[in-house]
Order: structure tokens, then C-alpha cells, then sequence
């Protein structure tokens, strides 16, 4: 039944489009068009954004608003107006009252009447587009450029932008300019947050005393455990500037005294995970690594785990998403890996993620998929007997 209800509804997530190319010789040069013309029209929304044109349009309600008032309000020229909107109409972004062209006098544009489109309304009003629009314009738009580069050397060619002294974009974190990284933050955070109510008690439905959070950022995760549950411990792995980031937040949110930090390059074979933890915890963390990274980093795991210690995977996959868009929208994630952070990693579908974890002497035990709006997947690996 849901096979089928994915055949009905394009909206929806179905691996069978992928063997099928029916559309039609005109629809096809229309979509290459808007390949064409993409950083374009990406930056003509940006430019309506900024400059609260698109925000105007949408205050202005049904009733709709004429470029000379768009310009009087915004205080953008006619000219600005109008080359931004036509493009927009284009995009269908915006649209036309009715009435606009009822007596065939806005041939020449001067009576229309702009309104909202559903397509503008989700740029300014959904939080998923919003998230995606900032950081590929304050994160990857300049750096997009290199994608060709950084395909070629397997680095982040188009890290250069923020500057020349990190490997990848995770040691600039703390250094990026505030727009950027405010951008970066929003971002990561929209994904994997939303999911975090359904994936606590999962978590803590075997009572972990001490729980490693391996890639903590900025504590949230860590901050919502010691809410959730009053005896758990949690100890924080990441990067020396992101732990000091973590440990203010853990002050301010009160749980000082429950959650420590523990600075550490986990690709540096020199350096060692918390012994023994009851549980370990990694939220869209394995996508920012190879998978023979990934499968190196499960190893450093196996040899700080107990028999027993669970290991907690909370991934976006491309390929167990509910609906299309999502589905696109990771796939276009993995150029940001490609050309921004490292050079090497991606947004991994379901089994070649499992495969590389499984490499390290764990086994896959539980599943759990579609957990929050972005529909995460949240795995549990222990050691193999």
C-alpha cells in the first residue's frame, strides 16, 4: 500500500524514479534551462531576501502590490523591482492578482499586481528551506566554484574562501566570520535537533550511567540527556575549539559538574577515546568522514567499548527519507562535504553506512527510521559476539 501510495505521490521518497526517464523532450530542456541559470536565480531570491522585496510581497496580501509600490516601499528602483520580480514570476516565487491582467493593460508591467506563490511563501516562512538557502549562500555559494577541484584532489578546494590554514571546515568552526558561522550552526543543528525527543528515550530506555558523545559541537545533545535523565553522565569528543564551546554551554545550561569534555582529533591514531561507557553517541557526526574513516573512527570506538556498551548512529540518510525533497536536499549536502569540508565525505545511504561500522567488529542490532520531521534514522551497533 505505501509502494504504491509512492507511485501517486510525487512528493514522496520512491527509489523507482531512478530507472525511469519519461519526461517528456520539452519539460527536459526546461529543467536543463534552470541548471542553466541556477546561480542566477539563486542569488536574484537572495537579492529579494535582502533587500525585503519578497518580504514585501508577501505583507501585501491578496491584494497584491505594483512594482512602483514594491519600490517605494523597499526603496529599490523600478528598474531593481522589476528585473527581480520578472525572474521571479519566472520561478513561480511570486505571482499575479487576477485582475492584473484582466483588461490586457499590463503588457508593459506597470499595473500588475505582485502576490506571494506557495513556492515564495516556503523561501521566507519554512524553516528547512530557510536553513538550506543561508548556509549554501553563507557556507558553499563562493566555494562551489572549486567543486571541479576538489573532486579532482579529494580536498576541499573551496575552503580557501574562509582561509588557507585548515585541512577542512571543521577546524575553522570557531574562526569562521559570525554570519557564516551562525549559517553553519543553524544548519547542523535543524537537522539532527529535531529528531532528539523521539531519540532520548531510546537512548535511555537501558538507563545509561555515562554516555560519550563523540562530536558534541556545541552540547545540545549532552544538555538534553542530563534534562532528560538526573544520574547520566556525558563526556564530550571533539575538537579543542569546539569543546570550549561545549563547556560554556554546559555552565550556562547548570550541568557543569555532569558534563565533561574530552579534546581529541579522533583520526589521530595518537589519541584515545573514555574507557567503558555504557553508551556512545554519534549525531551527524560519520557523515563528515570517509568511509574508511568512519570505519577507523568505529575502530578507536571497539577498543574503548565494553561488551556491552551500545553505540548510538543518528544519521540523515539519503535513501530511507519520506519524502523527495529531503531525499534531494541531503544528495545536494554532499557537495558541501565535497567542496567545503573535507573533500571526501558524503551523505550516506543506509547500507554503506551500516557496512563501514559493521568493518569494525560491531553489528548492527536495532533500527529506527523517520524519528523527527527530517525523518533521521537513529541505529544501534554492539560488539559482534
Amino acid at each position: 500500500m505505501i509502494k504504491l501510495f509512492a507511485r501517486m505521490d510525487k512528493a514522496l521518497y520512491n527509489a523507482e524514479k531512478f530507472t525511469r526517464d519519461d519526461i517528456r523532450a520539452v519539460d527536459a530542456k526546461f529543467e536543463a534551462q534552470k541548471i542553466a541559470f541556477a546561480p542566477l536565480t539563486f542569488q536574484a531570491i537572495r537579492a529579494m531576501i535582502d533587500l525585503n522585496i519578497l518580504r514585501t510581497i508577501e505583507s501585501a496580501g491578496d491584494k497584491g502590490i505594483t512594482r512602483a509600490a514594491l519600490a517605494e516601499k523597499t526603496g529599490v528602483s523600478e528598474y531593481g523591482v522589476g528585473v527581480l520580480c520578472e525572474m521571479a514570476l519566472g520561478m513561480n516565487v511570486i505571482k499575479l492578482t487576477k485582475d492584473s491582467l484582466s483588461d490586457g493593460s499590463a503588457d508593459d508591467g506597470k499595473t500588475e499586481k505582485f502576490i506571494i506563490g506557495k513556492i515564495g511563501w516556503m523561501l521566507l516562512e519554512d524553516d528547512l528551506t530557510k536553513a538550506n538557502f543561508d548556509f549554501t549562500n553563507d557556507i558553499c555559494y563562493m566555494g562551489a566554484y572549486d567543486l571541479g577541484e576538489s573532486i579532482r584532489t579529494e580536498k576541499p578546494a573551496g575552503l580557501k574562501y574562509f582561509g588557507t590554514k585548515w585541512a577542512t571546515i571543521y577546524e575553522a568552526l570557531s574562526s569562521l566570520p559570525d554570519k557564516a558561522k551562525r549559517s553553519w550552526f543553524a544548519f547542523d543543528h535543524f537537522y539532527s535537533d529535531i529528531a532528539f525527543p523521539e531519540a532520548l528515550p531510546i537512548v535511555f530506555g537501558d538507563k545509561p550511567q555515562h554516555l560519550v558523545d563523540i562530536g558534541g559541537n556545541t552540547a545540545k545533545w549532552a544538555v538534553a540527556c542530563c534534562a532528560y535523565d538526573k544520574d547520566v553522565r556525558v563526556t564530550i569528543v571533539d575538537l579543542p575549539g569546539q569543546t570550549a564551546v561545549a563547556e560554556k554551554n554546559a555552565v550556562s545550561a547548570g550541568f557543569a559538574e555532569r558534563i565533561a569534555v574530552h579534546p581529541c582529533n579522533v583520526l589521530d591514531e595518537t589519541t584515545s577515546l573514555p574507557a567503558s561507557p555504557d553508551a556512545v553517541w554519534m549525531s551527524q557526526f560519520l557523515d563528515c568522514f570517509s568511509l574508511p574513516q568512519i570505519t577507523a573512527i568505529l575502530t578507536k570506538v571497539y577498543k574503548a567499548a565494553k561488551p556491552d556498551t551500545k553505540v548510538y548512529v543518528l544519521e540523515p540518510l539519503w535513501d530511507k527519507q519520506r519524502f523527495e525533497a529531503s531525499s534531494y536536499s541531503l544528495q545536494a549536502t554532499s557537495l558541501y562535504f565535497t567542496c567545503m569540508a573535507n573533500g571526501t565525505s558524503k551523505m550516506y545511504r543506509f547500507r554503506e553506512l551500516v557496512d563501514a561500522i559493521e568493518r569494525a567488529g560491531f553489528a548492527l542490532e536495532r533500527e529506527h527510521h523517520n524519528l523527527g520531521s527530517n525523518s533521521y534514522s537513529l541505529l544501534m551497533f554492539r560488539k559482534k559476539a
